[in-house]
């Protein structure tokens, strides 16, 4: 790892909810860099449950409920388009090293984002390996021939899945700090589905 600046965690994630995965996923992450960032995003590929604000609270929820001074959540980095958020990050932190963190589904995928080789000079592509989703050397491989660096991150986080809240009613894996208020605005018909 590179010490010469401080490394900046990019963390955008649907948040459509926030489960024990994500909560799991941003402490874990706490304990490997000195600083991590993350918002609400939409994502092109997914359809969401819920409006890209109502996604933003439940993850600010989950931010104040870790309440460690070194996570932020910088709902303003949040774009459809990787780059873009890459080209808003540079111009916060000209001087940081910035670690873009994907979990290993999305690994075969990066090289189909839109700039995907200018991308893969603005950060560190940081790898959280997800059950069910093995690291392939031949997706490592064409990362690393666009000129993407990658770091497969030393982290295990729980097999929770916001599908499984959406489509199964999963209670177990959504955070304490926020089932209030996914049954307050009947989120994901979860109250409908309580009675």
């Amino acid at each position: 790892m590179n010490n010469s600046s401080t490394q900046i965690a990019l963390l955008g994630t649907s948040a459509d909810p926030p489960t024990y995965g994500h909560l799991a996923l941003l402490e874990e992450l706490l304990k490997i860099f000195p600083k991590v960032v993350t918002w609400a995003s939409d994502n092109t590929m997914k359809s969401h449950g819920a409006s890209l604000q109502k996604r933003h609270n439940l993850l600010n929820a989950l931010v104040t409920e870790i309440a460690d001074p070194r996570l932020e959540l910088l709902q303003e980095l949040s774009s459809p388009w990787t780059i873009k958020t890459l080209e808003r990050a540079e111009i916060l932190w000209p001087s940081n090293e910035l670690i873009f963190i994907i979990g290993s589904d999305l690994l075969a995928q990066i090289p189909t984002w839109a700039s995907a080789e200018v991308l893969l000079t603005k950060a560190r592509i940081g790898i959280v390996p997800r059950q069910g989703w093995p690291l392939k050397i031949e997706h490592l491989n064409k990362i690393k021939s666009l000129g993407g660096e990658i770091e497969v991150l030393p982290v295990n986080i729980p097999n929770t899945a916001s599908s499984k809240v959406r489509s199964q009613t999963k209670l177990e894996q959504i955070p304490s700090s926020i089932l209030p208020m996914l049954l307050k605005d009947n989120l994901y018909g979860l109250k409908d589905n309580l009675r």
